[in-house]
C-alpha cells in the first residue's frame, strides 16, 4: 500500500481510505461489515471515515476498531444528533462529539469535520456568514486545546461555495464529494486549488458517484433513465466504449483516475464486503491510469463539463426516478 500526505497535519495515509456510509449495517449483515473494515485495515487501509448521519456507522466502527493493532486515522463529522439538532446550540454541539467518542470507543478523534458545512440553511453551523464563524468554531478551538481532537475538517458537496470557508484557513483536510469523478469533475475549479493554497489534506469520496460509476448501465443509457440529457447519454456511451477497449472495469478506472492526480491524499471507498475491499484495495495497487488514457478520460468529460441542472443528485440507475432535481 502506497501513502501520501495529508496535507499540512503531516500524516502520512494510505492511498484508498475506508468510507464509513455503506458500512452501516443492521441485524445479521453487521458482522459482514465489521470484517470489511478489519480486512481494509489488514490489507494496509489506514484511514477511516465516518459520520453520525450514516445511520450506525459509527457504533459498527466502533466494533469494528475495537483492539485492532494496526494504526489508523479516524475521521468523524459533527452533528446529526440530537434530533432535531440546532449546529447553533454548544451543548448540542459538544453532546455529538461525545456520543461519537463513546460509539467509537475512543477518547480522542484524529479529525473532526463539519458535515455540509457548504449548504446554509440545510446545515447553518455559522452565525456571521461574511467572516464563517460561530459556536462550531470555538467548540472546535476548545476541542483542540483540550486534547479531544487533533485536526478540524470540511466535508462537503457543492462545489462553489466550499473553497470561502476554506480561505479562512481555520481547516486542516477537505472531504470533496460528488464533485471530482471521471465525469463530474467541478471541483477542479475551486475546490481543489484552494486546498493546495491553504496546504489541506485533500480527501475524495463517492469516485463511483454512490453507484452510478460502478457498472455499465448500458440498457438504460440506451432506452431509459428519463432524467438523462442527450449529451449526457452520448458521455455514457463514450465511457463505456473506452472501459471495453481498455478490457477495465468501470470501478477501477474510476478510482485509478482519481489517484492519477497526485494532490490528493486519499480517496475513500464504500465497500460493503470483503470482497469489496479487496477488489478496491487491488485496483489502487495497479497505481496511477497511463496519461493516454487519462486524456481521453478528459475528452469524455469534457461532453458535459457542468451537471445539468435538472439531473437527479444520486443517478438513479436501477433505482425509481421521483423527478427532476430530486436526490432519490
Amino acid at each position: 500500500m502506497r501513502h501520501r500526505i495529508l496535507g499540512r497535519t503531516g500524516i502520512r495515509v494510505s492511498e484508498i481510505g475506508m468510507g464509513g456510509l455503506f458500512v452501516s449495517k443492521h441485524g445479521s449483515e453487521r458482522a459482514g461489515g465489521i470484517r470489511a473494515v478489519r480486512r481494509g485495515l489488514e490489507l494496509g487501509i489506514n484511514y477511516v471515515d465516518t459520520a453520525p448521519s450514516y445511520m450506525d456507522s459509527e457504533e459498527v466502527m466502533g466494533q469494528a476498531l475495537d483492539g485492532v493493532a494496526q494504526n489508523y486515522i479516524l475521521s468523524t463529522k459533527l452533528g446529526g444528533r440530537p434530533d432535531p439538532f440546532d449546529p447553533r446550540d454548544r451543548k448540542q454541539l459538544r453532546q455529538s462529539v461525545e456520543t461519537s467518542l463513546e460509539l467509537l470507543k475512543r477518547d480522542k478523534i484524529d479529525i473532526l469535520m463539519i458535515h455540509e458545512p457548504d449548504r446554509p440553511g440545510q446545515y447553518d453551523w455559522f452565525n456571521d456568514w461574511e467572516r464563517f464563524h460561530g459556536p462550531v468554531c470555538d467548540l472546535l478551538t476548545e476541542l483542540k486545546s483540550e486534547g479531544v481532537i487533533r485536526y478540524t475538517g470540511l466535508g462537503g458537496t457543492t462545489a462553489y461555495t466550499l473553497p470561502d470557508i476554506m480561505a479562512t484557513g481555520a481547516y486542516d483536510v477537505v472531504l470533496t464529494a460528488f464533485n471530482y469523478s471521471l465525469l463530474w469533475q467541478e471541483a477542479l475549479h475551486v475546490v481543489l486549488p484552494e486546498a493546495v493554497k491553504q496546504n489541506m489534506g485533500i480527501v475524495v469520496g463517492s469516485p463511483l458517484q454512490q453507484g452510478a460509476l460502478s457498472a455499465c448501465f448500458t440498457e438504460e443509457v440506451e432506452h431509459g433513465a428519463p432524467w438523462l440529457s442527450p449529451p449526457r447519454r452520448e458521455q455514457f456511451r463514450q465511457l463505456y466504449d473506452l472501459v471495453a477497449e481498455l478490457d477495465m472495469p468501470l470501478p477501477e478506472l474510476a478510482i485509478r483516475w482519481v489517484i492519477s492526480n497526485p494532490i490528493v491524499s486519499t480517496v475513500l471507498s464504500g465497500s460493503r464486503s470483503v470482497e469489496e475491499v479487496e477488489q478496491n484495495v487491488g485496483y489502487v495497487d495497479s497505481g496511477p491510469l497511463p496519461d493516454a488514457v487519462m486524456e481521453r478520460v478528459q475528452e469524455i468529460a469534457d461532453l458535459v463539463p457542468f451537471r445539468p441542472f435538472e439531473e437527479p443528485f444520486g443517478l438513479p440507475f436501477t433505482r425509481a426516478y421521483r423527478g427532476p432535481g430530486m436526490a432519490r
